[in-house]
């Protein structure tokens, strides 16, 4: 295997800007919305092929252990070329929640199908009274024998009209304290009582959907780590998830987009816009510098603190701060949800409705400074 970790890092960019050039379906570049599996499973397996899908994972598991500076590159280089987000929830939130926390049995059986594209995840985590406050969740499990019985409802739940497996918070003891009696289930979609209806959200788009649990039998083979400790594993789960959430590629690709829409919109010379432009350019080499931070701690095998929730707070309200100065310069443009004449590459009002709920998914901004203020500056509660 190739030690990509000791190459220069300006001949690892080379490598990866010219593979991703050569390889990258040009009809799949800087899509509007989040794809569907069947749009962008083409590139998803040319990753597998290449070994390139699970850049951060250990190698003994599928992965190539990638270093956080070469992963920064490696991100840098889609979003120059404008790759599309997979369905990665296999591989940023299961994998690793595997490798930590799972059975050698659940590994073998689970890690080489989300290698090989065979298993395509999504998160069962919020429901339509336990979204940001997850822990009051009330999907419960009964035990039954050698399975659970499961019973309730998921909300949001990205892209579950694609996924084959879900994994999934439940309550397993209702006498416990909310933050306890928890535990984390792997389930096959296809189970006898699962229902999947989806949102139809702003822009038109089903990328969300609502999960319906009715007697649905687990094995409990399929219960990841100890019975009611899941909440444990789910916040460092949720630790993975902020450091995606976080990632600078939002912001990085509207940041793109901010000024390609300025020149086209005759202001990019104009001294007030190019001092909005620079602090937001400022912004972003912060969130970049701090993601790396994040991602090697996760590289180095050591825990998450509560620190990581920075991440998303800043990330999402830069992204919001970009695309709202892009409505500000759009002019007509911005009342458009299709791309402007003659360059698809230019959607502001698409990427301003994309901004919108970011800072609401994943944990709310409101519960991350909670976070924040209690575990990491100590403030009263």
């Amino acid at each position: 295997m190739t030690d990509y970790n000791s190459m220069d890092d300006d001949a690892f960019r080379h490598m990866v800007r010219s593979w991703v050039e050569a390889n990258y379906p040009e009809e799949l570049r800087n899509p509007p919305k989040r794809l569907h599996w069947r749009d962008n499973k083409v590139w998803y397996f040319k990753l597998a092929e290449k070994g390139w899908l699970c850049l951060g994972w250990p190698a003994e598991h599928g992965g190539i252990g990638l270093d956080a500076g070469k992963q920064i590159i490696f991100m840098e280089e889609c979003e120059r070329h404008g790759v599309a987000r997979t369905n990665d929830h296999g591989i940023i939130m299961v994998g690793p929640l595997l490798i930590q926390y799972g059975t050698d049995e659940q590994r073998a059986e689970f890690l080489p199908t989300i290698l090989k594209g065979e298993s395509v995840w999504c998160q069962g985590y919020s429901e339509p009274n336990a979204g940001s406050d997850l822990a009051s969740l009330r999907t419960s499990a009964v035990s039954d024998g050698d399975h659970w019985v499961v019973n309730g409802q998921k909300i949001w739940t990205t892209l579950a009209n694609d996924a084959n497996w879900i994994f999934l918070l439940v309550r397993t003891d209702a006498a416990a304290k909310k933050q306890e009696g928890i535990s984390f289930l792997l389930v096959p979609m296809d189970s006898p009582g699962i229902t999947v209806r989806p949102i139809v959200n702003i822009d038109l788009h089903d990328e969300f959907c609502e999960v319906f649990f009715d007697n649905v039998r687990v094995p409990k083979r399929w219960t990841v780590g100890a019975v009611n400790q899941g909440w444990t594993m789910a916040k460092n789960l949720l630790g993975f998830e902020r450091i995606y959430l976080g990632s600078p590629k939002l912001s990085g690709y509207a940041l793109s987009r901010l000024k390609l829409l300025a020149e086209r919109m005759g202001v990019w010379d104009e001294p007030g816009f190019r001092d909005r432009y620079t602090q937001l350019a400022l912004d972003m080499a912060d969130l970049k510098a701090l993601h790396a931070t994040f991602v090697d701690t996760v590289r180095r095998g050591l825990p998450l603190g509560p620190d990581v929730s920075m991440l998303k707070v800043i990330q999402t309200e830069l992204f919001q701060r970009i695309t709202d100065e892009m409505m500000d310069i759009a002019g007509e443009n911005g009342g458009l949800l299709e791309p402007m004449e003659g360059n698809r590459n230019l959607q502001p009002a698409g990427q301003f409705i994309q901004a919108r709920p970011s800072t609401i998914y994943g944990g709310s901004n409101e519960i991350q400074r909670n976070i924040l203020a209690r575990n990491v500056l100590a403030l009263p509660g």
